[in-house]
């Protein structure tokens, strides 16, 4: 039986990849974004397959109402990718509360308001997949990330509460976590206001990034459906293979600075002098 899909941000890069694999292979879709106008295509290729609608996520009564009219419009949610999201650059000191408040807004109470929707429609139906999509950058933080990994960080524990929360309801939760692909992230990311005292440093990583890896997209879809399909899908997921080349090091060097100070732990908790 085909599946019916909500995607926010499915307009482009990675959502718009995952919508149209689902429906190339049959599937409906619910496609939000800030402007439908670029899902026009899709229309005409697939007419009835797809219900576009235009949603700001940070909007919590418009993210409440477009989930109501798509599950009203083909009468059950399977499943939820909260793709929609943007990137933050800057080092921590130059982050405004506008850039971070916005950065929250978005990426954290999107997904929070769009997860808190349409879970009671999942619920009475006893099953559903909700997919977060985070980053590598939700595990690895790097200098002038701190913005989006702190935003990124906090859907992660939102979705592992998540999981454990809905599991008896007979609910999936995978969290989707990408390396870098080749698509328009930056060019829709924003960028703080920089301090002069950080130009030398920031050029510096700007120029390491360069040599980061950007591999097309285009398989992106047709991995999701596997995840979606699965009898037993990931709780967390990567792709793309530059993060396996980054995370098991990271975590191996964090065990190894608790397990070097594990002493001082332990004196801690005994309140020893």
């Amino acid at each position: 039986m085909s599946k019916i899909w909500f995607i926010t941000g499915s307009s482009r890069g990675l959502g718009r990849h995952f919508t149209e694999a689902a429906l190339s292979r049959g599937d409906k879709v619910a496609a939000t974004a800030r402007n439908t106008d670029a899902l026009a295509d899709l229309v005409a290729t697939h007419g009835d397959a797809i219900l576009p609608l235009t949603l700001d996520v940070t909007n919590k009564t418009a993210v409440s109402d477009a989930v109501r009219r798509a599950h009203e419009h083909f009468g059950r949610l399977d499943v939820v990718v909260n793709n929609a999201g943007y990137g933050l650059f800057g080092m921590v000191e130059e982050l405004t509360e506008d850039d971070v408040r916005a950065q929250f807004e978005t990426n954290v109470f999107g997904t929070l308001w769009v997860t808190q929707a349409a879970l009671p429609y999942l619920r009475a139906r006893g099953s559903g997949h909700i997919v977060n999509v985070t980053s590598l950058l939700a595990l690895a933080a790097f200098p002038t990330t701190g913005g989006y990994t702190a935003a990124k960080a906090a859907v992660e524990g939102l979705s592992d509460s998540l999981a454990q929360e809905v599991a008896a309801f007979g609910i999936k939760v995978t969290v989707l976590e990408p390396g870098p692909f080749g698509t328009e992230f930056n060019a829709s990311s924003a960028q703080s206001a920089p301090l002069p005292a950080y130009d030398s440093y920031r050029e510096t990583v700007h120029a390491s990034f360069a040599n980061v890896p950007n591999p097309d997209p285009a398989g992106v879809g047709a991995a999701l459906l596997k995840v979606v399909d699965a009898e037993t899908p990931p709780s967390r997921i990567f792709f793309g293979t530059f993060p396996l080349q980054i995370v098991p090091q990271l975590y191996a060097d964090r065990v190894k600075g608790w397990q070097e100070w594990a002493e001082l732990s332990a004196e801690a908790e005994a309140g020893k002098r």
